[in-house]
C-alpha cells in the first residue's frame, strides 16, 4: 500500500480504453464479414480452398478476440500511448502485423487451405477500419478535453522558469489532456530570496503552490493529482526519493528534459556505467528520406494540380473578372538557405495592397514581425472568401512542383522579416518553407510570433515523413474549422 493511502484513479481512462476495445472488435467484424461475403457471395474466385464457408464463418468471430489479444499483449490498449502522437497507431499497426504473420506462420506449419481472396480482403479493411476507429476515438477526446473534460490533474514539481514552462505548455494545449492543479517547490520555501517571485509568477498563472518535494505525497493527496510532471531541475536523489515514495500509488510520473522541441526518433536512452544518458541525433535535413520528401511532394502536388484544375481555372476567372489586376499574386518570399524565390497567390487584395500598407500599420493586430487585420480593407470580396477557406494558398502548388517549397514546412517569410531575424530564428531556413505546417494545424494567424516561431524551429528539429502525412490530414479539418484565417 503507498503511504497514505492513496490510489490514483481515472474512471474516464478506463472508460475511453473499453470504447476503444468495442470499436476495434466492431472494425474486425465488419472487415470479415466484408470479406466472407466478396469470397463466397460470388464477387471473387481466383482460388478453390478445401475448407467450407462454415470454417470462415468461426473464423469470423474468433478473429475479434484474436485481434483485441494481441492489441493488449502490443500495449496498444495502455492510456500513456492514447490520446496524443504517433505512438498509439504504431502500436496498432505493429498488432496488426503480428496476426498477419502469425495466420501465415500457421497456415503454412498446418498446411491449411485458406481462401487468399478472404485474406486479402479481412486484414487490410480490418487494420484501416481500427486506425479509423483510434482517430474518431482520438477526435472525441480531444473535443472533450477543449471542454475542460477527460482530463489528468497534474501536479508539477519544480521552481522558477522550468516549471513555469510546464505550466504555461499545459494551459496552451486543452487537448493535451493536462489539468495543473498546483506546483509543489523542489525547496523548502524561504531559502532562496526568488521564492516570492516565484510564487507571484505562479500566481499569474492560476496556479497554487501546494507544498515542497518533502510533502508530495500529502500534496497530492490533496489536490487529488493523478499525475506528477517533474521540471529537469530536481537534483537526481530528490528524484528518486520522490519515485520511492509514489510506487503503488498509480500516479504517472513523467521528467520534463532540459531540451525543448526535441522529440521522437532524435532521441534514445543509452545507458554509460549504469547511468541512463540521452543520445541526441543531429537533425536529418539530407539523405535518403529528404529524397523520398522530395518525390512525394512533386507526385501529390501534380495529382492535385491536375484533379482540381477546373477548380484552379474557376477560382483564377472569379479573381480576374471581380477587380482590377492579375489573377495570381506573386511576391518575394525567402526559402531554403536564404535564397529568394517568386511564390503565387490568387490575389486576394486591391492592386495598391502594399502602398495602402504603411497607413494600415497603426491597425496591425499581429505580433513580432507580421502584419495582421481580421478586417483588412485591402481585401477583395472574392479574398475574402478564398482566404476564409484557404484556397488562396493554392497555387503555391506549382511552387512546391518547381522545387522551391515544400507540401510541409515552415512558413515562407518576407525578405523584410528575414532581415530582422535574431539568433535561431534563422534555423526555419534550413528546410523549405511549406504550403501548410505545424502553424497551420496550430491557429495560423491567431498565433503569436514567438509560439509561430517556435511550431516552425520544432518541424525542423523533428521532422519525419509521418510528421509531414499527419500535417496533411489535419490540415483538411483546421480548414474546414477556418480557425486564424483572414
Amino acid at each position: 500500500m503507498p503511504p497514505g493511502g492513496y490510489r490514483a484513479y481515472l474512471y474516464w481512462e478506463r472508460r475511453y480504453v473499453r470504447v476503444l476495445i468495442a470499436f476495434d472488435a466492431a472494425a474486425c467484424v465488419v472487415a470479415a464479414g466484408v470479406a466472407y461475403i466478396i469470397r463466397f457471395g460470388g464477387f471473387l474466385h481466383f482460388d478453390s480452398p478445401a475448407a467450407s464457408p462454415r470454417w470462415y464463418l468461426l473464423a469470423t468471430v474468433l478473429l475479434p478476440l484474436v485481434w483485441i489479444v494481441s492489441m493488449s499483449l502490443n500495449r496498444a490498449y495502455e492510456p500513456r500511448f492514447l490520446g496524443g502522437g504517433s505512438e498509439e497507431f504504431r502500436r496498432v499497426v505493429n498488432a496488426a502485423v503480428r496476426v498477419v504473420a502469425t495466420v501465415a506462420t500457421v497456415s503454412y506449419a498446418t498446411k491449411a487451405e485458406i481462401a487468399r481472396a478472404y485474406v486479402l480482403v479481412v486484414f487490410p479493411v480490418a487494420i484501416m477500419l481500427t486506425v479509423a476507429g483510434r482517430i474518431g476515438g482520438r477526435g472525441l477526446l480531444h473535443r472533450m478535453r477543449r471542454q475542460g473534460r477527460c482530463m489528468h490533474r497534474v501536479l508539477v514539481v519544480g521552481a522558477g522558469e522550468s516549471a513555469a514552462t510546464l505550466v504555461r505548455l499545459a494551459q496552451r494545449d486543452p487537448t493535451a489532456g493536462w489539468s495543473v492543479v498546483g506546483v509543489v517547490l523542489d525547496r523548502a520555501p524561504g531559502r532562496h530570496s526568488s521564492d516570492r517571485p516565484e510564487r507571484s509568477g505562479f500566481d499569474l498563472l492560476g496556479v497554487p503552490i501546494v507544498g515542497t518535494s518533502d510533502s508530495l505525497h500529502t500534496s497530492i493527496r490533496a489536490t487529488r493529482a493523478t499525475t506528477v510532471a517533474i521540471s529537469p531541475q530536481v537534483d537526481g536523489e530528490t528524484l528518486q526519493r520522490m519515485l520511492w515514495n509514489l510506487e503503488g500509488s498509480d500516479v504517472e510520473v513523467l521528467v520534463s528534459s532540459a531540451l525543448t522541441d526535441v522529440v521522437g526518433p532524435r532521441i534514445s536512452i543509452r545507458p554509460v556505467a549504469g547511468l541512463p544518458l540521452l543520445h541526441i541525433e543531429e537533425p536529418e535535413l539530407t539523405g535518403s528520406r529528404r529524397v523520398m520528401k522530395l518525390l512525394f511532394d512533386r507526385v501529390v502536388a501534380l495529382a492535385i494540380v491536375l484533379f482540381f484544375s477546373p477548380l484552379l481555372l474557376g477560382l483564377a476567372l472569379a479573381v480576374r473578372l471581380t477587380s482590377r489586376g492579375p489573377a495570381i499574386f506573386k511576391q518575394v518570399r525567402v526559402g531554403r538557405s536564404g535564397r529568394e524565390f517568386t511564390m503565387y497567390k490568387f490575389r486576394s487584395m486591391y492592386v495598391d495592397a502594399e502602398a495602402r500598407l504603411k497607413e494600415l500599420r497603426t491597425s496591425n493586430e499581429g505580433q513580432g514581425l507580421l502584419f495582421k487585420m481580421r478586417d483588412d480593407p485591402r481585401v477583395t470580396g472574392v479574398g475574402k472568401f478564398l482566404r476564409k477557406w484557404s484556397l488562396d494558398e493554392l497555387p503555391q502548388l506549382f511552387n512546391v512542383l518547381n522545387g522551391t517549397m515544400s507540401l510541409v514546412g515552415p512558413r515562407p517569410p518576407l525578405p523584410r522579416e528575414v532581415a530582422e531575424y535574431e539568433g535561431d530564428v534563422h534555423r526555419r531556413l534550413m528546410v523549405k518553407p511549406g504550403l501548410t505546417g505545424l502553424w497551420q494545424i496550430s491557429g495560423r494567424s491567431d498565433l503569436a510570433w514567438d509560439e509561430s516561431v517556435r511550431l516552425d524551429l520544432r518541424y525542423v528539429e523533428n521532422w519525419t515523413l509521418a510528421m509531414d502525412f499527419v500535417i496533411l490530414w489535419r490540415t483538411v479539418f483546421a480548414v474546414l474549422r477556418r480557425e486564424g484565417a483572414y
